[in-house]
């Protein structure tokens, strides 16, 4: 698959100075070619690859802090009329998508995903006690049944940090018969 959407070198110099400026270290690649979770949901909505794109890659660490403190860092980008999207998954757990003993009715999953929601939706919740919960991520139900690695769930990590506030749910339903959902912010 394809996607030759045109880079943006002053977005991509721009982001990298705002992290910079929130001491979060990163390198620019102009080299490197879009991932997957970047140029599928682009490629859905804008298939003729005519805006500018760049990407931004998770920290190796995968800290779940870090990827918030890179939202915040980015969050003055939200004035300037950049789409964000952090493309993830609520679920993704390769070998229980393949298995065929997958029951219809995974209360496992059900469960990590419920908190999920609670967790960036509801609105009784405090920026702190969200921004914890979500630090916390791992010591929620069933949370590394669901994300035995974490890299799919940590760009809702840095979606929230640009917000820092809660999410409206815009999708809940069953991808390859898992309940997954999606947020906006």
């Amino acid at each position: 698959i394809q996607y030759r959407a045109p880079g943006n070198s002053e977005l991509a110099i721009k982001v990298h100075e705002l992290l910079k400026g929130h001491e979060i270290e990163s390198k620019l690649d102009y080299q490197r070619g879009f991932d997957h979770g970047m140029y599928v949901p682009l490629k859905i909505m804008y298939p003729e690859a005519n805006i500018p794109c760049i990407q931004i890659s998770l920290v190796k660490s995968l800290d779940p802090k870090l990827h918030i403190q890179i939202g915040k860092a980015l969050s003055e980008l939200r004035k300037e009329n950049v789409l964000i999207i952090g493309s993830g998954f609520s679920f993704h757990n390769l070998r229980e998508f393949m298995s065929k003993q997958a029951s219809p009715h995974d209360e496992k999953n059900e469960a990590f995903e419920q908190w999920l929601i609670d967790t960036c939706v509801d609105r009784n919740l405090t920026s702190e006690e969200r921004e914890k919960r979500l630090i916390k991520w791992s010591d929620a139900p069933f949370a590394r049944y669901c994300h035995p690695r974490e890299e799919h769930l940590l760009p809702l990590h840095v979606c929230y940090g640009l917000a820092a506030s809660e999410a409206k749910l815009v999708f809940e339903g069953k991808v390859i018969g898992k309940k997954s959902s999606s947020f906006l912010w």
